[in-house]
């Protein structure tokens, strides 16, 4: 492991004990301290690139208190337009972010967009409460604008700092205000979540050790095999899941530690956003609790969901929430294949300006067209035993496109993405056209487009109902 992966291990190793000090400490005490250790590790591993998280910060705080009608398309502008110049400070002979700045800045960005789209659906809600003299039933939605003090907090909170999950304004602000927070589910949630990170970890080193990424980049591994070099990108996205598995389990354990996102059941949280549904948050005996707000990874449905749309959801969960509610709805496109490109381009971009984040990303809709192709034409035709059989070959396919489309995320350069899917003849690409033209062949894909469509408007009005219920607007 690289120093830096071990600063990482040690950040999140003291954040699950100190979470649950944090329990026993009042509101303001809690708030503060929070802000006060975050921002000492920020400061301490990012140095001088802490100045760029508060410009974000500081600018974001401006367009909210300037124009809160527009601040959502305002805020997305301009985090985003700020993290191309983060990523370019060297050509204005800055020095380059270090990699804690970096994730600093990402996580950032999700929080500054969401908390603009928060303040625009309190002003909005406030205004409907003047004309109608009544108080909006909204779920999830602030009861008052937040104070510069308030977004700092919120912004440099130890809690996932650097890791995420990431999660709502109002989700920190329910923390904080906890009324019996030593009264809530700690132990057993916790030791839950951390219980596999020890054969997550242990699967990394010793996968890792035997497969190499570098060695993809070497001469020598042009001269193996063909089933070799294809059987290396499954290696290489095991050793890709198995660390972000560990890492992100002992990161949703440092937020249950610490209480963070711990909601009733009855509220239907989801990851994320948080609660759906009214509920009452005030501890019972009788209730029962779960941190499905700060859950970012499904290791289980990750692995062994069946189709390449369903991978995404299990995946980084917090921020599919994020991108879900903040991106896809406001989508120039009306297809869902060219809606979902829009979204993973969006991905793309806030991972960084690597080519192999936009070549692996952008495979993403092709990868959906040709299920979705092969669904209409194939599966729909076949009787319970064909569906079954189909559904496995699917699943092996779609596990086969995640390895594929992973190389480009770790190996980044567009040389070196494209050397490796040579080597093994782009066969990934070639069977998701092939899919396509059969499925338009046998006249599926015609056919699911419009149900293709339908399904989308039909997740679409979902969408839109709990963003009302939610006190949630996209500009």
């Amino acid at each position: 492991m690289s120093p830096d992966e071990l600063v990482y291990l040690g950040i999140l190793a003291a954040s699950i004990p100190i979470g649950f000090l944090f329990r026993y400490l009042s509101p303001p005490v809690k708030q503060g301290a929070a802000l006060l250790l975050g921002l000492s590790i920020t400061i301490t591993t990012c140095h001088i690139h802490t100045l760029h998280s508060l410009v974000t910060v500081i600018g974001t705080w401006i367009i909210i208190k300037s124009s809160w009608r527009h601040a959502p398309a305002l805020s997305l502008s301009w985090t985003f337009l700020y993290l191309l110049f983060f990523r370019m400070v060297t050509w204005f002979g800055l020095p380059p972010p270090t990699p804690f700045a970096n994730a600093v800045q990402l996580l950032l960005t999700l929080k500054m967009v969401s908390l603009a789209n928060e303040v625009q659906s309190f002003h909005i809600e406030k205004k409907k409460e003047v004309s109608s003299f009544a108080k909006s039933p909204v779920i999830g939605g602030l009861s008052q604008e937040p104070s510069l003090y308030d977004i700092l907090s919120y912004s440099y909170c130890y809690v996932g700092i650097m890791t995420g999950p990431f999660f709502r304004f109002q989700t920190y602000f329910d923390w904080l205000r906890q009324p019996s927070p030593q009264a809530l589910p700690a132990w057993e949630p916790c030791l839950q979540r951390l219980k596999l990170v020890p054969v997550y970890g242990a699967l990394f080193l010793g996968v890792n050790s035997i497969f190499p990424l570098a060695y993809v980049r070497t001469e020598e591994f042009l001269d193996e095999n063909f089933f070799f070099r294809l059987f290396y990108m499954i290696a290489v996205f095991f050793v890709f899941r198995m660390r972000f598995y560990a890492a992100w389990c002992g990161a949703e354990a440092g937020c249950i530690s610490a209480g963070l996102g711990c909601y009733p059941e009855k509220a239907q949280s989801k990851p994320g956003g948080g609660p759906t549904v009214t509920y009452s948050p005030d501890p019972t005996a009788e209730e029962k609790y779960d941190f499905k707000t700060i859950q970012n990874i499904d290791c289980y449905n990750t692995d062994f969901c069946v189709k390449v749309r369903h991978g995404m959801r299990y995946w980084n969960m917090t921020v599919q929430w994020w991108l879900h509610h903040y991106i896809y709805p406001n989508s120039p496109f009306k297809a869902y294949t060219l809606r979902a490109g829009w979204t993973m381009f969006i991905s793309a971009y806030w991972h960084g300006l690597h080519a192999g984040y936009y070549l692996s990303f952008l495979t993403i809709p092709l990868c959906i067209a040709a299920e979705s192709a092969m669904e209409a034409s194939v599966r729909a035709k076949l009787g319970p035993r064909g569906q079954n059989i189909f559904d496995w070959v699917h699943w092996f396919l779609k596990m086969r496109a995640y390895d594929y489309m992973c190389m480009g995320f770790v190996l980044l350069k567009a040389s070196d993405t494209i050397n490796y899917w040579t080597s093994i003849y782009f066969i990934m690409h070639i069977i998701a056209v092939c899919c396509i033209v059969v499925g338009r062949a046998l006249k599926g894909g015609k056919r699911e487009g419009r149900r293709g469509d339908k399904e989308e408007k039909r997740e679409g009005e979902r969408v839109e109902n709990v963003k009302e219920k939610t006190g949630e607007k996209t500009d």
